[in-house]
């Protein structure tokens, strides 16, 4: 955890496939202050795949919200996930941080799928390795140049400063520590799924056992509404939300079928992990996203996988004056503000 460094703030913009979300927090008198919080909504054509593709509207939303919120901050930090981002726990000789900051593209080279000149490549060293003390387990994060430069592109277009990049499932997890209290001995399953997007993190200690980005999220909701009982794409995006107050049995049963759908894949990863973790198997999961909103996803997932799962609150231990902020808004907008949160305590010039 990164607690209250005397480093230069930043605002957490996290650019979702359906929205812009921001987050600033300022960290005073050993607590954590938020300062300005803004949600704001992107055509389905701005982000595909990952990739932007109209970077104009986006540009325009940034600008927009940082304009309404009168933000003076210009260094921003933001996140990125999905197939341009490649996450992996190695094995390597023990040697120190900087030792290794030497021959990381050596090492690397074998274990990423893109030619290395084209990636930004950066590691964490989580611990000794347990069988053999003369090794140690390194996490290697590997994102493509593109992408980066992509969004430094947007951002400086908006009049901001690219400062920190930061991989979302590590956001999720800096935000899930900074608000729920940790049992050390717990191996957990933090789990953000947005709109075309599932990060799914394992992690114990503080330490990431096992990480996956899996290419599904709300949208799945929407386009089984529209193919199934032809809405539009807004009828389809209110009815996913609104569906335990209409008491549609039709409409619910889309829903059940994709619960069913995510809960299949949530399951496939924890599996994974499970045959391969020994005695650290997952006990809890914590949801966060746009998606875990949708009638009762959550309650399948611990049906289904028979695990108590609970909803993250990012504002959970973070102070506000209730004049600033409505308590009721900021727990209807919370699960979807997850990863912002989680950016808006980096602070320029972290790692």
């Amino acid at each position: 955890m990164f607690l209250f460094r005397k480093k230069k703030e930043v605002i957490g913009i996290d650019i979702g496939s359906s929205s812009v979300k921001l987050v600033q927090i300022k960290g005073q008198n050993g607590a954590y202050h938020l300062l300005n919080v803004g949600i704001i909504p992107l055509s389905p054509e701005a982000i595909v795949d990952n990739t932007l593709m109209d970077s104009a509207s986006i540009v325009s939303a940034i600008r927009n919200l940082v304009a309404s919120l009168g933000i003076k901050l210009k260094d921003v930090a933001c996140s990125i996930s999905g197939n341009s981002v490649i996450i992996r726990k190695i094995t390597l000789p023990a040697m120190s941080s900087d030792a290794l900051e030497d021959q990381i593209v050596w090492e690397a080279e074998q274990y990423i799928p893109f030619d290395i000149n084209d990636v930004n490549l950066d590691f964490q060293i989580l611990s000794p390795d347990s069988i053999d003390p003369a090794k140690m387990n390194v996490l290697l994060v590997a994102s493509k140049k593109d992408l980066i430069n992509d969004y430094i592109a947007v951002f400086n277009e908006a009049g901001l400063q690219l400062s920190v990049v930061d991989v979302a499932s590590f956001t999720i997890q800096n935000t899930f520590e900074l608000n729920h209290d940790v049992d050390p001995d717990e191996v957990m399953a933090l789990i953000n799924i947005g709109a075309s997007v599932m990060n799914i993190n394992i992690v114990k200690a503080g330490i990431t056992l096992f990480t996956r980005d899996v290419q599904m999220g709300g949208n799945l909701y929407s386009e089984e509404l529209q193919k199934q009982m032809g809405l539009s794409g807004s009828e389809a995006e209110s009815s996913k939300l609104l569906a335990g107050e209409s008491g549609n049995s039709a409409l619910l049963t889309v829903l059940a079928k994709v619960n069913e759908t995510i809960t299949q894949e949530v399951r496939r990863s924890l599996d994974f992990h499970n045959s391969t973790a020994n005695d650290e198997r997952v006990s809890r999961i914590f949801i966060s996203g746009g998606c875990s909103k949708v009638y009762n996803l959550l309650e399948t997932i611990h049906e289904k996988l028979g695990v108590p799962v609970e909803m993250i609150n990012p504002f959970a231990k973070i102070k506000y004056n209730e004049k600033d902020f409505d308590p009721e808004y900021l727990e209807e907008i919370g699960p979807l503000m997850a990863v912002s949160v989680g950016l808006a305590i980096r602070r320029v010039g972290d790692k």
